[in-house]
Protein backbone atom coordinates (compact mmCIF):
# COMPACT_ATOMS: atom_id res chain seq x y z
CA UNK A 1 0.00 0.00 0.00
CA UNK A 2 2.82 2.28 0.33
CA UNK A 3 4.18 1.81 -2.65
CA UNK A 4 0.88 2.46 -4.52
CA UNK A 5 0.34 5.66 -2.33
CA UNK A 6 4.60 6.87 -3.11
CA UNK A 7 3.63 6.21 -6.91
CA UNK A 8 0.02 7.54 -6.68
CA UNK A 9 1.99 10.97 -5.78
CA UNK A 10 4.60 11.17 -8.35
CA UNK A 11 1.85 10.53 -10.78
CA UNK A 12 -0.06 13.45 -9.22
CA UNK A 13 2.88 15.60 -8.76
CA UNK A 14 4.05 15.36 -12.83
CA UNK A 15 0.07 15.70 -14.01
CA UNK A 16 -0.20 18.56 -12.37
CA UNK A 17 3.49 20.02 -12.81
CA UNK A 18 3.20 19.87 -16.96
CA UNK A 19 0.37 22.04 -17.30
CA UNK A 20 1.61 24.64 -14.54
CA UNK A 21 4.78 24.74 -16.27
CA UNK A 22 3.46 24.90 -19.47
CA UNK A 23 1.20 27.89 -18.60
CA UNK A 24 4.02 29.82 -16.24
CA UNK A 25 6.49 29.68 -19.35
CA UNK A 26 3.79 31.01 -21.33
CA UNK A 27 3.02 33.98 -18.80
CA UNK A 28 7.25 34.63 -18.72
CA UNK A 29 6.56 36.28 -21.52
CA UNK A 30 4.77 39.39 -20.45
CA UNK A 31 4.23 39.25 -16.56
CA UNK A 32 6.94 40.46 -13.75
CA UNK A 33 8.66 37.89 -11.61
CA UNK A 34 6.52 38.57 -8.66
CA UNK A 35 3.21 37.36 -10.20
CA UNK A 36 5.07 34.62 -12.07
CA UNK A 37 6.04 33.37 -8.22
CA UNK A 38 3.02 33.63 -6.99
CA UNK A 39 2.00 31.59 -9.41
CA UNK A 40 4.70 28.87 -9.36
CA UNK A 41 3.44 29.15 -5.33
CA UNK A 42 0.32 28.00 -6.20
CA UNK A 43 1.55 24.54 -8.09
CA UNK A 44 3.21 23.97 -5.02
CA UNK A 45 0.02 24.26 -2.60
CA UNK A 46 -1.27 21.80 -4.75
CA UNK A 47 1.60 19.25 -4.55
CA UNK A 48 1.54 19.60 -0.44
CA UNK A 49 -2.17 18.76 -0.73
CA UNK A 50 -1.52 15.58 -2.70
CA UNK A 51 1.37 15.19 0.48
CA UNK A 52 -1.14 15.31 2.79
CA UNK A 53 -4.24 13.26 1.06
CA UNK A 54 -2.42 11.15 -0.79
CA UNK A 55 0.83 10.23 1.66
CA UNK A 56 -0.91 10.99 4.38
CA UNK A 57 1.95 13.34 5.92
CA UNK A 58 0.92 16.04 7.95
CA UNK A 59 3.07 18.97 8.08
CA UNK A 60 2.96 20.90 11.75
CA UNK A 61 4.74 24.08 11.68
CA UNK A 62 5.72 26.39 14.85
CA UNK A 63 7.31 29.85 14.99
CA UNK A 64 5.51 31.37 11.73
CA UNK A 65 5.38 34.34 13.79
CA UNK A 66 9.18 35.28 13.67
CA UNK A 67 8.76 35.35 9.44
CA UNK A 68 8.49 39.37 9.21
CA UNK A 69 5.14 40.35 7.53
CA UNK A 70 6.81 43.78 6.48
CA UNK A 71 7.95 44.51 2.39
CA UNK A 72 10.32 46.53 4.04
CA UNK A 73 12.60 43.84 5.42
CA UNK A 74 14.86 41.91 3.86
CA UNK A 75 16.33 38.12 5.11
CA UNK A 76 18.11 35.55 4.26
CA UNK A 77 16.17 32.08 4.97
CA UNK A 78 18.99 29.29 5.95
CA UNK A 79 17.23 25.88 6.18
CA UNK A 80 17.94 22.27 7.00
CA UNK A 81 18.11 19.99 4.15
CA UNK A 82 16.80 16.47 4.31
CA UNK A 83 14.11 15.96 1.01
CA UNK A 84 12.50 17.29 -1.54
CA UNK A 85 9.48 18.19 0.69
CA UNK A 86 10.74 21.36 1.82
CA UNK A 87 12.08 22.71 -0.92
CA UNK A 88 8.56 22.69 -1.90
CA UNK A 89 6.88 22.99 1.20
CA UNK A 90 8.87 26.47 2.67
CA UNK A 91 7.65 28.88 -0.66
CA UNK A 92 3.73 28.06 1.08
CA UNK A 93 4.77 29.37 4.70
CA UNK A 94 6.50 32.57 3.65
CA UNK A 95 4.52 35.52 2.38
CA UNK A 96 7.42 37.27 0.45
CA UNK A 97 8.39 36.03 -3.18
CA UNK A 98 11.76 33.90 -2.71
CA UNK A 99 14.74 33.04 -4.67
CA UNK A 100 16.13 30.06 -4.41
CA UNK A 101 20.25 29.20 -4.49
CA UNK A 102 20.73 25.83 -6.28
CA UNK A 103 23.36 24.33 -9.08
CA UNK A 104 22.68 24.63 -12.37
CA UNK A 105 22.05 21.31 -13.58
CA UNK A 106 18.57 21.72 -12.13
CA UNK A 107 17.32 23.88 -14.84
CA UNK A 108 17.82 20.56 -17.13
CA UNK A 109 14.59 18.84 -15.62
CA UNK A 110 11.90 19.07 -17.86
CA UNK A 111 9.06 21.13 -17.20
CA UNK A 112 10.46 21.92 -13.43
CA UNK A 113 13.95 23.00 -14.33
CA UNK A 114 12.47 24.98 -17.07
CA UNK A 115 10.22 26.71 -15.23
CA UNK A 116 12.83 27.44 -12.58
CA UNK A 117 14.71 29.18 -15.08
CA UNK A 118 11.81 31.86 -15.39
CA UNK A 119 12.05 32.70 -12.09
CA UNK A 120 15.52 34.71 -11.84
CA UNK A 121 17.11 32.12 -9.59
CA UNK A 122 20.47 32.02 -8.13
CA UNK A 123 22.44 29.50 -10.01
CA UNK A 124 25.36 27.76 -9.53
CA UNK A 125 28.07 25.56 -10.48
CA UNK A 126 29.51 23.85 -7.55
CA UNK A 127 32.62 22.83 -9.46
CA UNK A 128 34.05 26.69 -8.46
CA UNK A 129 33.68 27.74 -4.91
CA UNK A 130 34.71 30.89 -4.97
CA UNK A 131 33.14 31.73 -7.93
CA UNK A 132 29.52 30.37 -6.79
CA UNK A 133 29.69 32.93 -3.45
CA UNK A 134 30.77 35.36 -5.68
CA UNK A 135 27.37 34.54 -7.91
CA UNK A 136 25.75 34.49 -4.66
CA UNK A 137 26.35 37.74 -2.75
CA UNK A 138 26.35 39.96 -6.01
CA UNK A 139 23.17 38.34 -7.28
CA UNK A 140 21.09 38.07 -4.10
CA UNK A 141 21.61 41.57 -3.23
CA UNK A 142 20.27 42.59 -6.30
CA UNK A 143 17.28 40.43 -5.90
CA UNK A 144 16.81 41.86 -1.66
CA UNK A 145 17.22 45.25 -3.34
CA UNK A 146 13.93 44.21 -5.55
CA UNK A 147 12.25 42.77 -2.20
CA UNK A 148 12.91 38.67 -3.49
CA UNK A 149 13.88 36.89 -0.45
CA UNK A 150 16.64 34.78 -0.81
CA UNK A 151 16.63 30.67 0.72
CA UNK A 152 19.30 28.25 0.55
CA UNK A 153 20.24 25.24 2.73
CA UNK A 154 23.53 26.02 4.33
CA UNK A 155 24.59 22.15 3.99
CA UNK A 156 24.50 22.23 0.19
CA UNK A 157 23.02 19.05 -0.25
CA UNK A 158 19.81 16.68 1.53
CA UNK A 159 21.42 15.20 4.74
CA UNK A 160 20.15 11.46 5.83
CA UNK A 161 18.03 11.76 8.71
CA UNK A 162 19.58 12.35 12.18
CA UNK A 163 23.04 13.29 10.37
CA UNK A 164 24.32 16.69 10.22
CA UNK A 165 26.71 18.41 7.27
CA UNK A 166 29.23 20.96 6.58
CA UNK A 167 27.32 24.54 6.91
CA UNK A 168 28.79 26.77 4.17
CA UNK A 169 28.97 30.57 5.36
CA UNK A 170 27.73 31.82 1.73
CA UNK A 171 23.82 32.52 3.06
CA UNK A 172 25.44 34.59 5.83
CA UNK A 173 28.54 36.18 3.86
CA UNK A 174 25.80 37.67 2.06
CA UNK A 175 23.33 38.75 4.88
CA UNK A 176 26.39 40.46 6.18
CA UNK A 177 26.66 42.22 2.52
CA UNK A 178 23.45 43.67 2.28
CA UNK A 179 22.43 44.19 5.68
CA UNK A 180 19.54 41.43 5.88
CA UNK A 181 18.66 39.22 8.84
CA UNK A 182 19.16 35.63 9.00
CA UNK A 183 16.04 33.25 9.92
CA UNK A 184 16.90 29.43 10.88
CA UNK A 185 14.78 26.69 9.72
CA UNK A 186 14.95 23.20 10.97
CA UNK A 187 12.64 20.89 9.26
CA UNK A 188 12.58 17.18 10.04
CA UNK A 189 11.25 15.70 6.66
CA UNK A 190 13.46 12.90 6.47
CA UNK A 191 11.24 10.13 8.70
CA UNK A 192 8.33 10.28 6.29
CA UNK A 193 10.11 11.12 3.01
CA UNK A 194 13.62 10.13 3.19
CA UNK A 195 16.59 11.17 1.43
CA UNK A 196 16.71 8.50 -1.25
CA UNK A 197 14.20 5.73 -2.25
CA UNK A 198 10.73 5.79 -4.16
CA UNK A 199 8.70 5.20 -0.64
CA UNK A 200 7.02 7.43 1.34
CA UNK A 201 6.08 7.41 5.10
CA UNK A 202 2.43 8.78 6.48
CA UNK A 203 3.28 10.92 9.67
CA UNK A 204 4.23 14.17 10.86
CA UNK A 205 6.78 16.45 9.54
CA UNK A 206 7.97 19.44 12.05
CA UNK A 207 9.07 22.34 11.06
CA UNK A 208 10.56 24.88 13.38
CA UNK A 209 11.32 28.37 12.27
CA UNK A 210 13.86 30.69 14.63
CA UNK A 211 13.79 34.25 15.17
CA UNK A 212 15.43 36.80 12.82
CA UNK A 213 18.64 36.67 13.74
CA UNK A 214 20.03 40.58 12.80
CA UNK A 215 23.89 40.42 10.90
CA UNK A 216 24.90 43.81 11.56
CA UNK A 217 27.92 43.94 12.71
CA UNK A 218 28.44 40.55 12.45
CA UNK A 219 31.05 38.14 11.12
CA UNK A 220 29.76 35.82 8.42
CA UNK A 221 31.53 32.22 10.17
CA UNK A 222 30.16 33.61 13.59
CA UNK A 223 27.17 34.42 12.71
CA UNK A 224 27.02 30.78 10.63
CA UNK A 225 28.03 28.91 13.83
CA UNK A 226 25.06 30.87 15.86
CA UNK A 227 22.72 29.35 13.01
CA UNK A 228 24.19 25.99 12.76
CA UNK A 229 23.26 25.78 16.59
CA UNK A 230 20.26 26.66 16.81
CA UNK A 231 19.23 24.32 13.56
CA UNK A 232 20.97 21.62 14.57
CA UNK A 233 19.31 21.96 18.45
CA UNK A 234 16.07 22.56 17.28
CA UNK A 235 16.47 19.18 14.88
CA UNK A 236 17.09 17.21 18.15
CA UNK A 237 14.13 18.27 19.68
CA UNK A 238 11.62 17.96 16.32
CA UNK A 239 13.38 14.27 15.84
CA UNK A 240 14.75 13.12 19.14
CA UNK A 241 15.10 9.36 17.86
CA UNK A 242 16.80 10.67 15.19
CA UNK A 243 19.87 11.37 17.71
CA UNK A 244 19.81 8.98 20.22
Amino acid sequence: MLLIRSLLNYAWMLVTLIPWGITLMLLSIGLRRTPLWWFAVSWFRVVIWGVRVILGIEVRVSGLEHVPKNATHAAILLAKHQSLLETLLLPTLVPHPLAFVFKRELLRIPFFGWSMARLDMIHIQRESRAASLKQVVSQGKKLLAQGTWVIMFPEGTRMPRGQKGTYQTAGTRLAVDAGACVIPIAVASARCWPRRGLIKYPGVVAVSIGQPIPSAGREAKELMREVEAWIEAEMRRLDPDAYL
